[in-house]
């Protein structure tokens, strides 16, 4: 795919997804664009608010990145 092709080459977008309770660190992506990460962000963040995640923060990079993406 594309998207692993431009993660490789260090040219993808990614989410750092901070959350508190429970302490965990995902990675959400890779996108193309900063736009498309964007425009899916929100239903990610969303899903982890209903699953009882809290004091959720997030930053936007583009970066190369592999497994694991939950720490």
């Amino acid at each position: 795919m594309i998207r692993n092709f431009g993660n490789k080459l260090g040219l993808a977008w990614w989410a750092k997804v901070d959350t508190g309770k429970p302490s965990v660190t995902y990675w959400y992506g890779p996108f193309l664009t900063k736009r498309s990460l964007t425009e899916n962000l929100e239903y990610f963040l969303n899903d982890l608010s209903k699953e009882g995640s809290e004091d959720i923060k997030h930053s936007i990079v583009r970066c190369k990145k592999e497994e694991p993406l939950t720490t």
